[in-house]
C-alpha cells in the first residue's frame, strides 16, 4: 500500500502536476482528497489513471546484493562499491570477477588478498574506460 502512494506521488511529480490538479484528480476518481485516505483498489485507479496520461514508472534497478564484511575489510569493500558505481555495474559483476580470477564467486568468501586484487582490478577496469573516454 505505501508503495502505490509513493509511486502515486512519483507519478504527480512526473507529471507536473499542482497540488490543485492532484487533489482535483484525486477527488474526481476516488472522492478523496488525499491518496492515503484511499483504499488500495482506489490508489491503482489512481495510478492507472496517470499511466494514461503518460507516466511510465520506472523499474528500479537491481544491482545486487552487498557483501556483508568484517570491519576491516570494509573500507576495500568500499573502494569496490564505488568503483562499481562509478562504473554503472551491479555487484554481480564483481562476483563473476572474483569467480574467473580466484574461482570464488561469493566476495565474502575471499582472502584480504583476493579482495585487494579484485580492488586493482577494477581499478584498471576505470583507467581503461577513462582512456577511451
Amino acid at each position: 500500500m505505501a508503495n502505490l502512494i509513493q509511486l502515486i506521488h512519483i507519478g504527480k511529480n512526473a507529471l507536473q502536476w499542482s497540488d490543485d490538479v492532484y487533489r482535483d484528480v484525486l477527488y474526481r476518481i476516488t472522492g478523496c482528497t488525499s491518496a492515503k485516505q484511499c483504499k488500495p483498489e482506489q490508489q491503482q485507479k489512481i495510478l492507472d489513471y496517470m499511466k494514461e496520461q503518460g507516466f511510465t514508472p520506472e523499474k528500479k534497478k537491481d544491482h545486487g546484493r552487498r557483501p556483508n564484511v568484517s570491519a576491516g575489510r570494509e573500507r576495500t569493500l568500499n573502494k569496490i562499491e564505488a568503483l562499481l558505481t562509478d562504473a554503472s555495474r551491479p555487484w554481480g559483476y564483481a562476483e563473476s570477477m572474483a569467480s574467473h580470477m580466484f574461482k570464488q564467486p561469493v566476495i565474502e568468501w575471499l582472502t584480504d588478498s583476493q579482495l585487494t586484487k579484485l580492488m586493482q582490478a577494477l581499478i584498471v577496469d576505470a583507467r581503461r574506460r577513462e582512456d577511451k573516454r
